[in-house]
């Protein structure tokens, strides 16, 4: 099931607050796939980077350019719920 992302905010200490379709807010801290997967360390390395993240058409997903992107469910299935 798809946890469809309706929008996306950049929060300090690269953190992002998802909004989801169902009404539901999860924060979701990007930091720990810095050392898993290499092509995320330029959201460091790339002064405002961080900061263009959107949403992609449909709501499946976020990205920042062609090659950093996030699933809508691992920003779901990961992230923390915001009450």
């Amino acid at each position: 099931m798809f946890h469809k992302i309706k929008d996306i905010k950049p929060l300090p200490d690269f953190r992002l607050l998802a909004d989801f379709e169902n009404g539901e807010k999860r924060e979701y801290d990007i930091s720990p796939l810095f050392e898993k997967w290499t092509a995320f360390r330029d959201l460091i390395n790339t002064p405002g980077l961080f900061e263009l993240v959107k949403v992609d058409v449909g709501g499946y997903g976020i990205s920042w350019n062609d090659c950093l992107d996030l699933s809508c469910d691992e920003l779901y299935c990961n992230g923390i719920e915001i009450q």
